[in-house]
């Protein structure tokens, strides 16, 4: 540590360039880490997805619709549970910055298989007698502003759906998540009655495919026979002209970042040729300092620094610089991932999967990877000046 105070004063000899340096390695931290924060979030949101629920859709795509009539034929299948009809609304309040996901759910059905959603009992009551009633998460009611009482308008941005104008809802129920379960339950979404949307837009000139249901949220009585009774769904749809899929709300939400194509992939890519980028720019950096510094390493050997201190010296300019920048990626990072999901693209993405924040094991893992990248970096030019001699350091002086 008695080293530490020459190490900081060559770090402010060309502040400039230290600075720069920082910024770029705290830019590519944020982006990593922001980036791990996602995939932390699919991987979360998807492990703990409960095991006796299931989500039918159309085998083809989820743009399309299945038939009502489906409902009670997979009620009558053994080991179901529960069926409820779901549709993606896609509703836009004010405009695409102020985004939440927001669905049509047959509510009677579908509160019971998520008692994650708290609800006071009498505002649930409340929103069951409303046709144009909307239960709201926390963080939208906060967001918005939004108090049990009031009424807002939403349009959507499907076509068929706009048909007639937007919706009225009227404010009935604000959920949160149950104690313990904080940030692992999404309350920043919106429900309100199927029947309300499906009623609005029936008998209307191009709805098509779009009149049905979007998916069927179903719920079975014993988790350990989900694969069968998935099998049992689809195999009752064989032969029909809408043939359905049927899958684990685990499987289905990841679907969702399916249909971007490969993301883990591209992000896990995304980082990798970042991180490398900055090791060349910090790497060039050290080897500058270094190259600029030729006379006083040959002094400092002179003088009895052995080479082996003079590399510490160096490598402890590069941890430097990783931990300054790593400390200020992780910092942009947890300023600026909670409102990821409120963009308008990554809103349409994410927007299943609970707010985004920045976990302890994300932050060390990339702060891990800033000390690296600047150790790593300043590896070379700091073996450079070990094997430096006093005589040929002075003649390229």
């Amino acid at each position: 540590m008695k080293y530490l105070p020459y190490v900081l004063k060559h770090l402010r000899r060309n502040w400039v360039r230290t600075l720069s340096t920082v910024v770029g390695l705290a830019l590519c931290i944020f982006l990593i880490c922001t980036l791990q924060t996602v995939l932390d979030a699919i991987r979360k949101t998807t492990e703990s997805a409960d095991p006796s629920r299931i989500v039918t859709r159309h085998a083809v795509s989820l743009t399309f619709n299945l038939p009502l009539a489906y409902k009670p034929r997979i009620e009558a299948l053994p080991g179901v549970k529960a069926v409820s009809s779901a549709n993606w609304f896609g509703g836009v309040y004010r405009d695409m910055k102020d985004f939440f996901p927001n669905f049509a759910v047959e509510s009677e059905a579908y509160f019971p298989m998520y008692p994650e959603y708290v609800v006071p009992p009498t505002d649930y009551r409340a929103y069951l007698q409303d046709m144009q009633g909307a239960l709201v998460g926390r963080e939208v009611a906060t967001k918005f502003g939004f108090k049990v009482g009031d009424s807002f308008q939403m349009e959507s941005f499907i076509p068929p759906y706009r048909v007639g104008g937007p919706l009225t809802f009227h404010v009935r129920g604000i959920y949160d998540a149950p104690p313990g379960q904080v940030g692992s339950v999404n309350t920043g979404m919106m429900f309100f009655h199927f029947k309300y949307l499906n009623e609005t837009i029936k008998g209307r000139p191009g709805v098509g495919s779009y009149a049905g249901a979007g998916t069927f949220y179903i719920q079975v009585t014993d988790p350990k026979q989900v694969n069968t009774v998935m099998k049992a769904i689809d195999a009752n749809f064989e032969n029909s002209d809408v043939q359905t899929k049927t899958e684990t709300e685990g499987t289905f939400l990841a679907g969702f970042i399916a249909l971007v194509g490969n993301l883990v992939g591209l992000l896990n890519a995304v980082g990798l040729a970042v991180a490398f980028t900055i090791l060349l720019v910090t790497a060039n950096t050290m080897s500058m300092a270094v190259r600029e510094r030729r006379t006083e390493i040959a002094v400092l050997k002179t003088l009895g620094f052995s080479g082996t201190l003079v590399m510490v010296l160096v490598l402890g300019e590069a941890l430097t610089l990783g931990v300054l920048g790593g400390a200020a990626g992780i910092l942009m990072a947890i300023g600026l991932v909670g409102n990821l999901a409120s963009l308008p693209f990554m809103g349409l993405l994410l927007g299943n999967f609970p707010t985004l924040t920045v976990s302890p094991g994300v932050a060390a893992v990339t702060f891990s990877l800033a000390v690296v990248l600047g150790t790593a970096a300043g590896f070379v030019p700091a073996l450079t000046a070990y094997r430096s001699r006093i005589t040929e350091m002075l003649r390229q002086a």
